[in-house]
């Protein structure tokens, strides 16, 4: 079989099986955020923390629990990180620096899980489960509840009832809850506790039972020395890996046990278990659109919103195959294409189809290392995160940023025929599109703004090993990384240093919870307004020419606001070579 067939087949059984799981992982994850009962060990959960979980929030309430939560996060792993020393477990391995253990507190509790550590030389047990695993189910679970707090505000009405097709209260069905008062958005540490206990916990149970059959590792064994091929000895630590792994890629997080991340084998073995880590990265993504249909009451607008995510990820995985599979040389014609930094038990087919998913969530995870990618191949991955991962995003960010992107497409139409935009029976008003463009905004400027700031200083340019258009896609992947919450790095840059720990820190942060400002703030407005009817001049948001409007959007605001950087890193390296 050749191995562009092999990439192919790959891709449409990956397709299939997230077609699969689509709707009823979709409409469980709707019951689970509608329900008003609670299981009881979520009751526990809720006296234990001293939380009402019936108590309804708007949206300055739900956002002072998000981030009072994530606050408390940042401090309790970077104090387990600075104490690591002390504690039982750690295998030897001594505190964390500062600035390093500011970093990847912030990383891991915003979602980004950047790495400038090697893990098997520096994290103990404790800090591995006790504290890294444990961010990396709490931090999804965030995502997943501002998310759904943006469709409640979509979804609210002023007067009893549930809307109809035409925006119109009507009646709830039996044994659902009804509608939310006037700006309510629901409850935030119900919805966080839902999340971790209900939706994300299960699936990585029996996610972790998978990898381990396929052969990853799941011990709490101590260094130990293995031989070697070629003669001599390594040393390697065990740990918990798989259950670690599992919930790395499904909740979009990405930071690795060990330091080559997915392409080891201890985490991910071989061709199969390559193939579900990439499925367990998008299907709460892509399962999350019929949850925001089931939610709103109109299943054809999570499907054009499904649409729109696949139309991206299909097309920049076919890009992706076809520039990396393109030789130009006798080198590339023996190895069958680029597999200069890729495992041959992935091949160049595995290979991409993980680069595009990890980029394209906010995961970060790597089977391959990115900076030996062709030219047009990391510039396909940086444009990808620049897009703001929402094709199909990660868990909860992905639903949100693409929703907030269909705020821009129907004020774009409006415009365009004259009349007030509306979407999902709310009206796009002048407040819902400043929140909506400040929303937009923030990310590049991170992005951009350190990238200057780093590129014009000496002191971070003595990090890069490259010179030139590849040293500068360096130093831009990383703060398009740490900004968008991603976490991937192109490797060959050494951010194990007080700036880039720092900046880096920083960008992570501002990255993830900037954003969640104006989508709760949005969330509210939305939640305030009384529903408008259909009328013949409102636009059909669940057809397929608004699927078209939206990923036209996406591509020329991305394209405007990044193809200057693009052009002086990822497509001169590529035109060059």
């Amino acid at each position: 079989m050749s191995p562009v067939l092999a990439g192919v087949l790959q891709l449409l059984a990956l397709t299939a099986a997230l077609a699969l799981v689509h709707r009823p992982l979709g409409d469980y994850m709707a019951r689970v955020y509608s329900s008003k009962k609670h299981l009881r060990v979520e009751k526990w959960i809720y006296k234990a923390i001293g939380a009402d979980p019936d108590a309804q929030m708007r949206w300055p309430a739900y956002l002072r629990g998000v981030l009072a939560f994530s606050a408390a996060g940042v401090l309790f792993l970077y104090l387990l990180q600075r104490l690591q020393g002390s504690l039982p477990g750690s295998l030897g391995f001594r505190s964390i620096d500062p600035d390093q253990a500011f970093n990847t507190a912030a990383s891991f509790v915003a979602n980004t899980n950047w790495q400038s550590y090697s893990g098997e030389q520096a994290m103990g047990h404790v800090v591995q489960t006790g504290g890294l695993a444990v961010q990396n189910f709490v931090s999804a679970a965030v995502g997943i509840a501002v998310a759904v707090a943006l469709v409640r505000g979509f979804g609210a009405v002023r007067a009893g009832g549930t809307p109809t097709r035409t925006g119109e209260p009507g009646p709830t069905r039996t044994g659902e809850p009804g509608p939310l008062r006037t700006g309510e958005l629901g409850n935030f540490w119900a919805d966080l506790v839902r999340g971790t206990v209900r939706v994300l916990l299960p699936i990585a149970v029996v996610g972790a039972l998978v990898l381990v059959a396929c052969g990853a590792l799941q011990n709490f064994a101590g260094i130990h020395e293995v031989g070697q091929f070629m003669g001599g000895t390594q040393q390697w630590n065990g740990g918990a890996v798989a259950s670690q792994e599992v919930i790395k890629e499904l909740g979009t997080n990405g930071g690795g046990y060990f330091n080559a991340n997915s392409a080891h084998p201890f985490e991910n073995p071989n061709p199969l278990s390559n193939l579900f880590e990439i499925f367990l990265i998008l299907v709460i993504p892509f399962a999350l659109t019929r949850t925001f249909g089931r939610m709103v009451g109109s299943l054809r607008q999570g499907h054009a919103i499904l649409a729109t995510m696949a139309v991206i990820w299909l097309g920049f995985t076919a890009l992706m195959m076809w520039t990396e599979f393109h030789h130009g040389g006798p080198a590339f014609d023996l190895a069958g294409g680029a597999m200069e930094g890729k495992e041959t038990r992935f091949g160049i087919g595995g290979s991409s189809i993980f680069a595009v998913a990890t980029t394209l969530t906010s995961t970060g995870a790597v089977n391959s290392f990115h900076s030996s990618y062709t030219g047009f191949g990391g510039g396909i991955e940086m444009l990808g995160m620049q897009l703001g991962e929402i094709a199909p995003g990660g868990t909860g960010s992905g639903l949100y940023g693409m929703l907030i992107m269909a705020i821009i497409a129907v004020f774009i139409a409006g415009l365009m025929v004259g009349r007030t935009p509306e979407y999902l029976g709310k009206k796009i008003g002048t407040r819902e599109i400043k929140l909506a463009a400040c929303y937009l905004l923030i990310t590049p400027a991170l992005v951009l703004g350190f990238t200057a700031v780093a590129m014009a200083l000496p002191t971070p340019g003595h990090s890069m090993t490259n010179s030139g258009a590849h040293g500068f896609s360096e130093i831009l992947y990383a703060y398009t990384s740490g900004a968008n919450n991603n976490g991937s790095a192109f490797a060959g840059l050494n951010a194990d240093t007080q700036w880039f720990n720092t900046t880096l820190g920083l960008a992570m942060l501002l990255g993830r919870f900037l954003p969640m400002v104006f989508v709760l703030a949005l969330a509210g407005s939305l939640a305030g307004q009384r529903p408008v009817p259909v009328t013949a001049g409102t636009l059909r948001t669940e057809k397929p020419l608004f699927t078209g409007l939206l990923v036209g959007t996406i591509m020329i605001i991305t394209g405007l606001t990044y193809f200057p950087a693009l052009a002086l890193g990822p497509l001169a390296e590529g035109l060059a070579s």
